[in-house]
This record gives C-alpha cells, structure tokens and sequence, in this order.
C-alpha cells in the first residue's frame, strides 16, 4: 500500500465559534494540516451550519488550507459563490446523483482538490463514476448532520474496502478521508488501513477538559505510523 502524508483536518463547527480566530491561531501554531468546514442545508442532512460568507472569512484570515464539506442537496448553489485556493479541498456527495467534472475541472486549474464524499449506508461503488476527475475520498463513520454523533458499528472496516477498491482500479494517488468519531485510537486503526485524512472533532481535539495543546500533539502521534 502507498504511504501517505497522513494530516490533520480540524474541524471547525467543534471550535468555539465565538472565540473561533484564537482557536484558528492556536491551530496554526500546532501544526494542524487543514480547518474542515461542514456545510449543511438542513435539507441534505437535518442540520444548518455555514455557507460562503463563512468560507471566505475563513480564507481571509488563515493560511491554512479549507476542506469543505458540501452536505447540501443543491452544491452549484455554492460552487457558484466561492473561489477555492491552492490546496484548498471542496467536497460534495455521491448521493446528489450528478457529473461533477464541471467542478473539478476549474478547481484543479485554481490548484484546488476535488472529493467526493459518501454516507455510511453508501457502497464503495457509488465513487467510481467520479474517480477519473477525484483526488480525494471522505467516508463518513458517523450518520452526518451533528457534532458528537455515535459511530457506525463496523465502519472503520470500509476504509480498507475503500483502498482495495481504488487501488484495484489503479488509483493509488487518491486519499481518503474518514469523518465522525474519529478518536485517537480509531484513527490509529483506519491509517493502518489507508486514510490519510483525518477529520478531528470533539473525539479528538476538541474533547471536554484538554487544551488544543495537549489533544493536537497526542493525535498526531497517533496517526504516525
């Protein structure tokens, strides 16, 4: 199996949003990859969270890279409004049954990253229609829409499903991303079976009586392979 750079996506929506800026610099300072931005519609999934005026402060003000996260029933709504930087990710759902390489294409030109994301209900198969234009796959572990969702029995084992199945096809260079209750030690299991991305939240960062200080160096140890 090819070896990744496995990185840290910390995600915003378990910040304290009204202190969210020292939690960005306090971020920054730590060496943390990405900020993971969850964008839902109340319609996508039963929950409403940000949009892109929200995504382009958050540009303004980190160097950081963004990985959105497009749970909405209607993404051109949002392609239309935003302008992604190198590095940047956006990431929209195999469920909302469409050709995304009008998106990819114009990303990849900016120097962003194209993903594509699936449900835990999803099989592996609805990612591969996308594969050509995707560098990128996020798996959910949990039933998306809120912060502190239980994760899925039996999940972490599709992220071995999901590299076997890329790699089979002869896409080695895509990286999957795993998101929802991803606590230090499950994401020490599911690098060992391929994700490289690692989408922190209140399992891992952002947990009830630790500092970013003491969380974001202890995960990072554990996705160290």
């Amino acid at each position: 199996m090819k070896k990744y750079n496995n990185k840290i996506s910390a995600s915003v929506m378990c910040s304290d949003l009204l202190n969210l800026e020292k939690d960005i610099r306090t971020l920054e300072n730590l060496g943390v990859d990405m900020l993971h931005i969850d964008v839902m519609d109340a319609h996508f999934v039963p929950n409403l969270t940000f949009g892109p005026d929200f995504i382009k402060a958050m540009q303004a003000h980190t160097h950081l890279p963004v990985d959105c996260h497009f749970m909405v029933t209607e993404p051109d709504l949002m392609y239309s409004k935003l302008q992604m930087r190198k590095g940047d990710i956006f990431t929209v759902h195999a469920e909302v049954d469409r050709d995304y390489r009008y998106m990819a294409d114009p990303l990849h030109a900016s120097g962003a990253l194209f993903g594509i994301a699936i449900n835990p209900d999803t099989p592996v198969e609805a990612v591969e229609r996308h594969l050509p234009y995707t560098d990128l796959v996020l798996l959910m572990t949990v039933y998306p829409g809120f912060a502190g969702s239980k994760l899925v029995e039996g999940i972490m084992e599709k992220v071995g499903q999901m590299r076997s199945f890329l790699d089979e096809r002869g896409y080695q260079d895509i990286e999957i991303s795993v998101d929802g209750s991803v606590s230090n030690e499950r994401a020490n299991y599911m690098a060992s079976l391929g994700a490289s991305v690692f989408v922190c939240g209140t399992a891992s960062l952002y947990r009830k009586g630790m500092s970013l200080e003491e969380t974001v160096p202890e995960f990072r140890q554990a996705i160290t392979l």
